[in-house]
């Protein structure tokens, strides 16, 4: 079993957790990776992309010149795609992306990227994250002493708004509740930093 140190918010140490293997000691699957990040990213796209075809852009109703004699190329509309103002040509058209994964994927997917981020040293534990105001500077101090990176992922037990708004205006943080957490996130970096109360409840989830 994975066992990581647990520090203060001063960046002391105050003891050790043990991690459970299911969760954070597991094998990293590259291929469940790809696909739960793959999905996550088509899945925020809005597909409302359009472009206007020949038979919906305005004009174009009469034939521009005589079929032959003329000596130029054949020509039915000035809204073909080759003229200027004319419509495009298999351009895109509203879509949706979204493509759904099955329980059993996205759990081994979650898993995977925990166990990674315990295998790559990116994981801090703090005993407690909490505050008393709106404090930015105290959040900011806070991870410099625990040696946050530049994109910190933060995770809290419960959503507390003081908390989530003391971190929002530090560049480069994210925050999130143990239960909204997502495999992008945690990829996308540089440390994760976890409540040692959120660290047992994501445990209770996936364990």
């Amino acid at each position: 079993m994975p066992s990581l140190k647990v520090v203060n918010m001063a960046g002391k140490e105050t003891g050790e957790i043990t991690l459970s293997d299911a969760v954070f000691g597991a094998d990293v699957n590259g291929a469940v990776l790809h696909a739960a990040v793959r999905a996550y990213l088509l899945n925020q796209r809005q597909g409302t992309q359009s472009t206007l075809t020949r038979t919906e852009v305005s004009g174009g109703g009469r034939k521009p010149w005589r079929q032959k004699g003329t000596g130029r190329a054949r020509q039915g509309s000035t809204r073909a795609p080759q003229w200027t103002h004319g419509g495009v040509a298999l351009g895109p058209k509203p879509r949706c992306y979204r493509i759904d994964l099955n329980k059993k994927t996205k759990r081994a997917a979650m898993i995977s990227a925990l166990s990674g981020k315990v295998a790559d040293s990116e994981m801090i534990v703090i005993d407690e994250i909490k505050t008393d105001a709106y404090k930015t500077k105290v959040m900011a101090e806070m991870l410099k002493a625990v040696g946050a990176g530049k994109k910190p992922l933060v995770v809290l037990p419960n959503n507390d708004e003081k908390l989530v708004k003391s971190f929002a205006n530090i560049e480069g943080v994210k925050t999130a509740q143990f239960n909204t957490i997502n495999v992008y996130d945690i990829l996308n970096c540089d440390t994760f930093i976890v409540d040692k109360s959120a660290a047992q409840k994501i445990e209770e989830v996936y364990a």
